[in-house]
């Protein structure tokens, strides 16, 4: 039996594994996942793993690690080279393997990295991480000396991904990959798309010389609305670090949000699939669940994270889900994971289709007042037991309150959230109302129940 391998406390997280790399994740930490997924993947009779990564400076030693160890576990690796995290789920299904590793930091700064990995063709998360922690500090490791083979499967991603594009009406988009892992891919599509397009960042430089790779942020995407204004595009398209968030802007220079975007994909969807489930998380407006009723769907509210909206998909069997972070998710005519490109084309195809531009489409959406997602440091101890007070508070006051993910209150005026995250020792508040009045009562509303239980309300809320 090999010796055990114990990782830091902090990396191995509710959806992925994520450290910084030298001072919490080292290439020794990446070997022994690779030994440890190979230990599960082969007692679920799994032989083959794709390895792809994203273009961090750390990520090529980092994978040479990971695929050591995976060959040391005995199983056959698949090395894809440099792609969107994606391109990684894509080939799983495309060369049906029994699983994929991405190295990625996905949206985090340089100097941290990461894995994200499927077992089967589903997310492994939760529980399967902290049992991989298990294995390896046990050092219960499969033996062998597994293969090992390049494949290319960037052209028949790219061909996948611009296959559900039907659009007739000529479309001026800007893209911006923020030098991250998605570029080559975006380049390729925005190349074999009718219309103009004009690409920006698409070379890959894991120092991101010139924005940081978070669409979330709206300060990481003035180069991209600038850059619409200057053409009079219609659209401009903006990805994370690793390709699987998508950040949009109209040809005004407005933000539309995960929960903006999925109005107006559901809207399609449901002209199709009457009566179908369409899922978003808990951050999502009000506004957008009104609407899939509206539109004769059934709108479902769940936990954030994507690897939990994939498994709740899977479970309920719907073809469409979303995230206010920009995750965004098909099964219909898809794989049902998150795949920022091809929502990206799904995006462009409705447009392409329609007469109304982005921008016109923003219009029609009820106007709202709400604040961006504001997280606030808490302590890791206190996070989870702070909301569960907060709950008890609210539904001995007969508050009409939604217990799905932290606690989500609806009011008169509108909603407010306050949820513990499951990756950082932070609490996240969010609210929002039918009118400015409203949002202020429901602000202070939040930062009494915050002071109620013993914490000080963000500087910012």
């Amino acid at each position: 039996m090999a010796s055990g391998h114990r990782f830091h406390p902090t990396i191995l997280r509710e959806y992925d594994i994520r450290g910084i790399v030298g001072e919490t994740l080292f290439p020794e930490d990446a070997s022994a996942i690779g030994r440890a997924f190979a230990t599960i993947a082969r007692r679920r009779g799994g032989r083959r793993i794709c390895v792809g990564r994203d273009g961090r400076l750390s990520s090529p030693a980092l994978t040479e690690a990971l695929i050591a160890g995976l060959r040391g576990g005995g199983v056959d690796v698949v090395d894809l080279g440099l792609g969107p995290t994606p391109m990684m789920y894509f080939a799983v299904h495309e060369l049906d393997t029994d699983g994929g590793i991405q190295v990625t930091g996905s949206h985090n700064p340089p100097s941290h990295n990461g894995f994200k990995m499927m077992l089967g063709k589903a997310s492994f998360f939760g529980e399967q991480i902290q049992e991989l922690g298990r294995l390896a500090a046990a050092g219960e490791f499969s033996e062998g000396a597994g293969g090992y083979e390049e494949v290319e499967v960037h052209d028949r991603y790219v061909s996948r991904l611009a296959r559900d594009y039907r659009g007739t009406r000529p479309l001026d988009v800007v893209w911006d990959a923020g030098n991250g892992a998605a570029g080559p891919a975006m380049a390729a599509l925005a190349a074999r798309l009718p219309g103009r397009h004009h690409c920006l960042f698409a070379e890959v430089d894991g120092r991101f010389p010139n924005h940081h790779p978070d669409p979330t942020e709206p300060h990481n995407l003035e180069a991209l609305i600038a850059a619409v204004q200057a053409r009079g595009a219609e659209i401009g398209i903006a990805f994370d670090g690793d390709g699987d968030r998508i950040g949009v802007v109209d040809g005004r220079g407005r933000i539309l949000w995960g929960d903006q975007l999925l109005m107006i994909l559901a809207e399609d969807l449901l002209a199709r699939l009457p009566g179908a489930t369409i899922i978003a998380d808990v951050k999502a407006s009000q506004t957008l669940f009104d609407r899939i009723a509206e539109l004769g769907g059934k709108p479902l509210m769940w936990k954030t994270g994507h690897s939990l909206i994939k498994a709740k998909m899977v479970e309920t069997g719907a073809p469409l889900s979303g995230e206010m972070s920009g995750h965004i998710f098909y099964k219909d005519g898809f794989y049902g994971h998150d795949d920022a490109l091809y929502v990206a084309v799904r995006l462009l195809d409705i447009l392409g289709r329609g007469k109304r531009t982005l921008a016109e489409l923003r219009d029609a959406m009820p106007t709202t007042f709400s604040t961006p997602e504001v997280r606030f440091p808490c302590p890791e101890e206190r996070k989870f037991a702070a909301v569960a007070e907060l709950v008890v508070a609210l539904q001995r006051d007969g508050a009409d309150v939604d217990t799905i993910d932290g606690v989500r209150v609806r009011t008169a005026d509108g909603w407010w959230l306050l949820r513990a995250s499951n990756t950082q020792a932070v609490l996240v508040a969010r609210a929002e109302a039918t009118s400015a009045d409203g949002l202020e009562r429901l602000k202070e509303e939040v930062r009494a129940r915050l002071r109620s239980v013993g914490l000080e309300p963000p500087a910012s809320f």
